[in-house]
């Protein structure tokens, strides 16, 4: 099977998800889904020292630190280990959201100590500023939203806080992020924290890892992928942002395109299990929570789509949710994942 040929023209089986129902209507699905910004522009950040200031654009915000932070906050397990990457554990005054995801073995010690602001959402305005921090990295826009009770950034800033987002986080690029987003994010926050060292030891691996899954694959021909995210019996195409640009990295060809109506506002809509027969993938990728919702949605998968490919051939790939956040740097797990899956013989 190749390229996008035979795939239908019709996208009445849709329910395309606009920016003002979106996160009520994908309420079910995991942060990485679920996360709507009010934002601006999300312009690619370089950081510039100019003597002692530092400053980067994020989200179309200009962030200025005169001084290195010295009480942060990571919003999510993914920023947290971010920032532990980056060496500057001794800095981290709360993490938040915990059991969204676990941090690595091997630098969960480093995280024992320290403040858990919230558990399973993002935590409440008072927590947060509680902890007096003076930046605060979250994975996207909506951590921030004042309705859901957050802290909201311009009241992060009278607190004397700044806020940095995930490059692929803000608001205008959620539908159009890379992989690669997170290197911006690494040398901003390198910047900003004042460790440059650490942050290029970082970004060099994860170019080199990346690199490697390019160079295995070379040019093989690619495969189709659909990816989908099950909730009980509701299913949801994927079809945009960091989650489809990571099928991209490794070698999938996306039976979604990101250019359809349907993810013109959001980069997943709900669908009708047709529209995954109809495009035959020969492979399914989808996020999970746990070792429990995985097993749920690989029975969907069996159940419904018997005679697909991807179902006929067990080629099922289950991410953690947590791989697929922007800004994580799981993402290039993912990458690893899916690609090691789809071209089992290159590595």
């Amino acid at each position: 099977m190749t390229g996008n040929a035979t795939r239908p023209a019709s996208r009445r089986r849709f329910r395309p998800l606009s920016l003002s129902t979106a996160c009520a209507a994908l309420a079910v699905l995991p942060p990485a889904l679920t996360a709507c910004g009010s934002g601006v522009t999300a312009d690619s950040a370089d950081a510039v020292d100019s003597g002692n200031t530092v400053t980067v654009t994020n989200c179309g915000r200009e962030l200025s630190f005169d001084t290195t932070p010295s009480s942060v906050v990571g919003l999510m397990p993914s920023q947290t280990e971010l920032l532990l990457r980056l060496d500057v554990g001794g800095s981290i005054v709360g993490q938040a959201q915990t059991e969204v995801s676990a941090l690595p073995d091997d630098i969960a010690d480093e995280a024992a100590d320290i403040p858990v602001l919230s558990a399973d959402a993002p935590p409440a305005r008072e927590d947060l500023l509680a902890v007096t921090p003076d930046l605060v990295a979250s994975p996207t826009e909506y951590e921030f939203t004042a309705e859901q009770g957050f802290a909201s950034i311009e009241q992060l800033n009278e607190n004397g806080a700044q806020a940095y987002v995930a490059t692929g986080g803000c608001a205008d690029r959620r539908n159009t992020a890379e992989v690669t987003d997170v290197l911006t994010d690494i040398a901003d926050l390198g910047a900003i924290l004042d460790v440059p060292d650490a942050a290029e030891e970082l970004a060099q691996d994860l170019e080199d890892r990346l690199a490697a899954v390019e160079d295995a694959i070379g040019d093989a021909a690619q495969p189709t992928v659909a990816q989908v995210y099950v909730e009980g019996n509701s299913l949801s195409a994927i079809g945009a942002g960091i989650e489809a640009d990571i099928i991209r990295t490794a070698g999938g060809d996306n039976v979604f395109d990101p250019d359809a109506p349907e993810f013109a506002d959001f980069f997943a809509a709900q669908i009708n299990p047709e529209e995954v027969i109809s495009r035959e993938p020969e492979a399914i990728v989808f996020g999970v929570s746990g070792p429990e919702h995985e097993e749920e949605t690989r029975e969907y998968l069996r159940s419904t789509f018997p005679d697909v490919p991807a179902v006929e051939d067990d080629l099922l790939i289950a991410i953690p949710a947590s791989d697929l956040y922007p800004g994580a740097l799981g993402n290039i797990d993912a990458v690893e994942t899916i690609a090691q899956e789809l071209y089992p013989d290159a590595f």
